[in-house]
């Protein structure tokens, strides 16, 4: 029992403390903002602490912003714009790039393989036990599934290309 009321007055304590101070913010031209940054908060009023507070904005006003919007009709005309010539040529280059890339990977497996059965041949003379020789050869193994892991994504990447 004492365990127990013990537990609940460090609950108590440690809630207390995770509280932080909200200030809500108006500036001149009437925007709502809140935060809890006490230096930013000069000449904001404090929120009562008993107040819940939620980030979540309701469904019922409309939200403020601190930041201004754009202009009507801004976003569409400042935001750069690619020509179709420009963006197949992107392609082009992205889509030879990914297959330099696999053909180096494809390249990288081969070797893998091949060092992994040169490694599977061997047999050392300490290697009396089974389980040696597979700890021995596991990092080739291991390399052999990276490239094959590899090669699988560029494949993916390349077929997701227009």
């Amino acid at each position: 029992m004492q365990k127990l009321v013990l537990a609940s007055v460090f609950a108590m304590m440690w809630q207390t403390a995770a509280h932080a101070d909200i200030y809500k913010c108006v500036d001149s031209q009437g925007r709502v903002t809140y935060t809890n940054d006490r230096s930013s908060a000069r000449g904001c009023t404090p929120l009562s602490r008993d107040l819940p507070v939620s980030s979540i904005p309701s469904s019922g006003r409309p939200q403020t912003s601190s930041v201004p919007a754009p202009p009507a009709g801004a976003a569409a005309t400042s935001f750069p714009r690619v020509t179709p010539d420009t963006q197949r040529e992107r392609d082009d280059s992205r889509r030879r790039i990914l297959m330099d890339e696999l053909a180096a990977e494809e390249a990288s497996l081969l070797e893998a393989r091949k060092n992994l059965d040169e490694q599977e041949s061997i047999r050392l003379g300490d290697e009396r036990n089974y389980q040696k020789k597979l700890d021995r050869i596991q990092p080739f193994k291991d390399k052999v599934a990276l490239h094959e892991r590899n090669i699988e994504a560029l494949r993916k990447e390349i077929g997701n290309l227009r």
